[in-house]
């Protein structure tokens, strides 16, 4: 067996222990202004009185989001008891609007969380929806999967209420000074950064169960 010259030897002894406290660091918690950042008169999306929200601000047609997605499902997976998970399309303009619209028709045709990760990956992995301005004919096919008629989605998908709850999304999504996707916005009051996706979801989880437990006090 070759051994290593002794200065080699203590040299390398030296620098796995200054690497040991990192490999095993513990993350620091959260600070606001750098890793969340504090909404002034932030209100839920949609969430009754006594649950937290985490809302996730999102766009079918956003890579990120759709990379995003798996992870978020995980992570709706553990959140604990007293809180509530809420996608809220963002309804930028242009190419957003229709996929916007897609998933509000969905929710009041009761498939939009059945249908909502098979959409993703229609659009991104399989490539069976376009990007750029789909027709509702086209998007109303892809729900025919989830047992919805094409013409009762495509009904529901030109509604007027559909038009007013994007107007109620533009405007909470303003508010909660969200720019692009996808964003997670906890109780209303706090927007989430962070480093990576992982990094996001820790801030969001951390955040939850402080305020879940402010409002055990």
């Amino acid at each position: 067996m070759s051994r290593l010259p002794r200065a080699a030897a203590v040299l390398l002894l030296a620098t796995l222990a200054l690497l040991a406290p990192a490999a095993f660091a513990v993350p620091s918690a959260p600070v606001e202004g750098v890793d969340y950042v504090a909404i002034e008169g932030g209100t839920p999306f949609s969430t009754p009185a006594g649950t937290v929200e985490i809302a996730e601000v999102f766009g079918y047609t956003c890579p990120a989001c759709a990379r995003f997605e798996p992870q978020i499902e995980a992570f709706k997976r553990a959140l604990p008891k007293g809180t509530r998970f809420v996608p809220v399309p963002a309804p930028f303009g242009g190419h957003w609007i229709p996929y916007a619209r897609a998933y509000v028709a969905a929710q009041k045709l009761g498939v939009a969380e059945r249908s909502h990760a098979a959409m993703f990956r229609a659009v991104h992995e399989e490539r069976r929806l376009p990007i750029s301005r789909p027709s509702a004919d086209e998007i109303a096919a892809f729900y025919t999967a989830y047992g919805v008629p094409a013409a009762r989605f495509v009904t529901a998908y030109n509604d007027a209420s559909v038009d007013a709850q994007l107007a109620r999304a533009r405007e909470w999504i303003v508010k909660s000074g969200v720019d692009h996707t996808p964003v997670l916005v906890v109780a209303g009051k706090w927007r989430v950064g962070g480093n990576s996706p992982q990094d996001t979801l820790r801030i969001a989880r951390w955040l939850v169960d402080r305020e879940l437990a402010s409002r055990r006090r």
